[in-house]
């Protein structure tokens, strides 16, 4: 039989640190691709032009931008303690300035009449 993992419900924690890292990990390698293909096409496309260097400056600068996006950690937000219940504000106390008289409720027992024992039907 197959064991169930069931995540507990966590309302306010931070992103894993395993998914953060996996992200920028992700974004490096997109970005690195982007280089690779400016490398590839300042080669690649004659005659030369003023796009020739713009793909050498992607070629270029865009290992530096791969690493600082790469090392910088996701923001943390202030995440305060949140529960995982409604809150249901609490209606205003109401203030009586008459006095409140208990509410009694009698009961009176009484023993139950006997019933007449069930006659026999009869066919006719």
């Amino acid at each position: 039989m197959k064991k169930r993992h069931i995540t507990p419900s966590a309302t306010s924690l931070p992103v894993a640190p395993r998914t953060e890292a996996d992200g920028r990990v992700r974004q490096y390698v997109i970005t690195m691709t982007i280089r690779t293909v400016c490398v590839v096409l300042v080669f690649a496309v004659q005659p030369l032009g003023w796009w020739t260097w713009i793909f050498a400056l992607g070629a270029a600068f865009l290992p530096y931008i791969a690493v600082v996006f790469a090392n910088t950690p996701a923001p943390e937000e202030a995440a305060g303690i949140e529960s995982p219940e409604r809150q249901i504000s609490a209606p205003a106390p109401t203030v009586d300035t008459a006095p409140q008289v208990p509410t009694v409720i009698q009961v009176n027992e009484t023993p139950r009449p006997s019933l007449p024992a069930p006659k026999s039907q009869e066919s006719a």
